[in-house]
């Protein structure tokens, strides 16, 4: 830990009004140790909707350059204020992400994530822009045309969210045009995804994966991505401190172990933030990466500490799901879970996709799947299963769970 920064991070911290109250009785000047900075009180999202619009805000209004917002759909947004500075530390961080991917001036980067409010998009762009690429910056949306300038522009470099990724897979798989597309990379990022989905969108586009890493709160994506060697995601600890803890008690795990990645920021002004919970969950990977980067790593996110749900005495995460289904043959990356309560009663039907269009082998691999999923997450199922394609398939983040009991 570098404490002469921490010091600075927290004494910038202290010049918004959110932070001049959540720490009213702390000084930069108190901490001077490891366990004088744990002694901090953690930061919660719902800290940072509290404070809405500015009171983020660290500098002046005439610094804020740009406002950016979390992608939530329920409950106030969280407003992250950014000046010029940050803005050229986020461009900075992202262009490291592409040049660790091994990207160079000659690719062509086709980014389909959302711009305006949500940071993915214009994240994309910028450090593009500064790789000196060609960016082809189409947002989200209109398959068809995606299809097209894909082929007309020779796209190299595939940017998306693992859901869209695979829609647009399986839809130059259909149209019989993948010897059209010219992609031999895809960096993927805002949501979890398994082994199984990585396969089919490695597979059938046929480029080398990178998973990329960030958060609105925390500038955006570009705080972190895998390398060639595909052994976990670097983060860029010159700009950011993190800890892995204990979910429940908050404690730091043991070097190695599981746990919710906790994020500070050492440079930010806009909207410094210490000690933020991200909810997400992964673990530190030890020792040396093979492709001898100095900064450390942290494993691909297995999921979030508050997406779980509980059914009948069973705590369910998606990424269980994903290693569940992963383990049988003729089943899809592809799930959707319903629950509900009908006559006093908890009832969970899993959907899932299959390519098995025979109905009896179908009702096979569906007492398959009803039997491990009772192994490996602790709850019988009703397994439903599907013909590929048949689920939904999004542009943004897939959603996985649908809890209608309340």
């Amino acid at each position: 830990m570098n404490i002469p920064l921490i010091k600075a991070a927290i004494k910038k911290a202290k010049m918004s009004p959110f932070y001049a109250k959540h720490f009213e009785s702390i000084e930069s000047e108190d901490i001077n140790s490891v366990e004088d900075f744990k002694s901090l009180p953690f930061t919660e999202k719902e800290d940072l909707r509290a404070a809405y619009p500015l009171g983020l805000g660290a500098v002046s209004e005439e610094a804020i350059v740009r406002i950016h917002s979390s992608s939530g759909t329920t409950g106030t947004p969280v407003i992250i204020p950014y000046t010029r500075k940050d803005v050229e530390d986020w461009t900075v961080m992202f262009c490291r992400c592409y040049e660790t991917a091994g990207l160079t001036r000659k690719d062509r980067i086709h980014i389909t994530p959302g711009y305006g409010l949500w940071t993915a998009g214009i994240g994309f762009q910028l450090g593009a822009e500064l790789l000196g690429a060609m960016a082809i910056p189409m947002g989200p949306g209109n398959t068809d045309k995606q299809i097209k300038m894909m082929m007309d522009m020779r796209s190299t470099v595939l940017c998306a969210t693992s859901s869209y990724a695979l829609l647009l897979a399986e839809e130059i798989e259909r149209r019989g045009v993948k010897d059209k597309i010219c992609l031999n990379k895809a960096i993927i990022g805002s949501e979890r995804w398994g082994e199984k989905m990585r396969h089919r969108i490695a597979q059938e586009l046929g480029v080398e994966l990178y998973d990329i890493y960030g958060l609105t709160e925390i500038y955006g994506p570009g705080i972190g991505i895998s390398c060639p060697y595909n052994c976990g995601m670097h983060i860029w600890t010159d700009y950011l401190y993190y800890e892995i803890v204990n979910p429940r008690t908050g404690e730091t795990v043991n070097p190695g172990d599981s746990g919710e990645l906790v994020i500070t920021t050492l440079l930010k002004e806009g909207a410094p933030l210490i000690r933020y919970r991200t909810h997400d969950l992964t673990r530190e990977l030890l020792g040396p990466c093979p492709c001898n980067s100095p900064f450390p790593r942290i494993d691909s996110i297995i999921g979030r500490s508050d997406d779980m749900v509980k059914v009948k005495g069973a705590i369910i995460y998606p990424c269980r799901v994903d290693e569940c289904l992963a383990t049988i043959p003729d089943v899809s990356s592809e799930y959707q879970i319903q629950i509900d309560h009908l006559n006093g009663k908890d009832i969970l039907n899993l959907l899932f996709e299959t390519p098995i269009e025979d109905k009896q082998i179908r009702k096979n691999v569906e007492k398959i799947v009803e039997q491990t999923f009772k192994e490996t997450v602790g709850i019988t199922p009703h397994p439903i299963a599907v013909s590929i394609g048949e689920l939904p398939r999004s542009e943004k983040k897939s959603t996985r769970i649908f809890d209608n009991r309340y």
